[in-house]
């Protein structure tokens, strides 16, 4: 047997996000066993693969990925086996997913149980998020489970009534009991009441096919939810995290909450950054089916301005893998329509184009918001940065590497993409998850269902535990 380490990654550049270095990375037994300086001679491996003139950052992290998603009667086409493919494709090798309840008879649980066996067929790991859409008085217990689980987060919904939305009361109780067992809460944010009106309004009008979405869910709705979320959150001082924000104000209304101490983050996704709400006047308006809606190119501007400054926290893809049948089959009305985008293979280059290549971020920035940043926040061991001691996952990252997108050659399990025909800086070149070489020049190579379940640790518990130099990054 083999006394040589598994794999050295060698003369690249080590970008983390709390710094650079030129250095050979050697890997054994799924985990980063050393860094050297890459004026030292390259050392001896069962593999080396030479990344001269490339970066090498961490394997990216996708906190809000929905696998396998039942909406109404509707279901997306993937399983863990497609979207997890498509992860490693795209350089991300930790995913999160939700356990949400189906209907009343499912408690959150069973359903995170139930994902969490599911979890079994994937190729990168996973964690999981939690899920509490209605209060009784089992959910302390359940949270519990969930926690003794490694599930250490629970997703609530302000909208969708009748079927995902909590209530304020049930919002206030499961934030204090997060609280309490050291877990996080996620919250899609937007005010019910106000979008109800205002869709039932655009029915009444005949303006309620999908060229209208845009209209039927305005930004005053996302930020009046967020202003009275956090209010919840600060009474009950529970740590919150806000997916998939599309506007600066609810960034804003963070970043004051963070000033005052809160622990408060802002979620963004891809589509946010870079397409803004002309869409629904182009030819295929079905193709940006999601809620939020995209905004209009002042705002897009402004979100990224903000993602520059720092004030957004990470960029996930909010990945749910509808296709085109399934999503013009109500294009007459969006109330009908399952709304999400596929997008966990994308993440990658359409961040770093937005966030490097146009607006003029660091590349330190994007691992931030790819990697190191979903990883310290979700409480993922070993995750998040390339150091002794943590999980190989690495990506030998070309940034000058240009694509035009094509919806039918990715891998998502559908049969388009929000971003088809957009030349994209910054791909992959190798993907390395848990030690192995899942992509290289010669393609990909299946591990087989290899992905591990990980479990999550306390959000104060792992703030507290990273240690130095790299405790504000890791």
């Amino acid at each position: 047997m083999s006394q040589l380490p598994d794999l050295v990654i060698a003369n690249g550049t080590v970008v983390n996000n709390f710094g650079r270095q030129a250095a050979h990375v050697v890997v054994d037994g799924g985990k980063v066993t050393s860094l050297l300086d890459a004026s030292e001679p390259i050392p001896l491996a069962d593999r080396t693969i030479d990344a001269a003139g490339m970066l090498v950052i961490p394997g990216g992290v996708d906190g809000h990925c929905h696998v396998a998603q039942v909406t109404g009667r509707f279901r997306t086409l993937d399983d863990y086996n497609i979207s997890s493919t498509a992860a490693l494709w795209g350089g991300t090798t930790t995913i999160i997913d939700f356990g949400i309840p189906r209907d009343a008879q499912e408690t959150p649980l069973d359903a995170a149980l139930n994902k969490k066996r599911l979890a079994a067929g994937s190729r990168c790991d996973v964690a999981l998020h939690g899920s509490v859409i209605s209060w009784d008085e089992t959910v302390p217990w359940q949270l519990e489970q969930l926690a003794a689980e490694g599930i250490r987060s629970v997703k609530m919904y302000t909208t969708n009534r009748g079927s995902t939305m909590a209530d304020n009361d049930t919002i206030l109780k499961v934030m204090r009991e997060m609280a309490r067992l050291d877990g996080l809460t996620y919250i899609h944010a937007e005010h019910d009441a106000i979008i109800s009106d205002c869709t039932e309004e655009h029915a009444a009008d005949g303006l309620i096919g999908i060229e209208h979405l845009h209209r039927t869910r305005p930004e005053l709705a996302e930020e009046i939810s967020v202003k009275e979320t956090l209010a919840m959150a600060e009474y009950t001082g529970a740590p919150v995290y806000f997916v998939h924000q599309s506007t600066p104000g609810a960034v804003d209304l963070v970043s004051e909450a963070r000033s005052r101490g809160m622990e408060a983050y802002s979620e963004t996704c891809p589509h946010y950054l870079t397409l803004d709400d002309t869409v629904y006047g182009s030819t295929f308006p079905e193709w940006y089916a999601c809620c939020p809606p995209m905004r209009s190119a002042e705002t897009v501007a402004a979100l990224k301005d903000r993602l520059v400054a720092g004030a957004i926290h990470t960029v996930s893809s909010d990945h749910s893998c509808y296709d085109l049948s399934q999503k013009r089959e109500r294009t007459d009305d969006i109330r009908f329509m399952p709304h999400g985008l596929p997008g966990v293979e994308t993440r990658m280059p359409v961040t770093f184009t937005a966030l490097v290549t146009e607006a003029g971020g660091s590349v330190e920035d994007f691992v931030e918001v790819f990697s190191g940043g979903p990883a310290r926040i979700n409480a993922l061991p070993l995750k998040g940065a390339i150091v002794e001691g943590f999980d190989a996952d690495l990506v030998i990252f070309d940034p000058a590497a240009q694509r035009t997108v094509d919806g039918g050659a990715l891998h998502m399990g559908t049969d388009f993409s929000p971003f088809e025909g957009k030349t994209l800086n910054g791909w992959p070149a190798v993907v390395v998850s848990a030690g192995r070489v899942v992509l290289d020049g010669d393609g990909f190579h299946d591990p087989g269902p290899v992905g591990r379940f990980v479990a999550r640790n306390g959000f104060t518990e792992h703030r507290d535990a990273l240690s130095a130099p790299i405790s504000a990054s890791v």
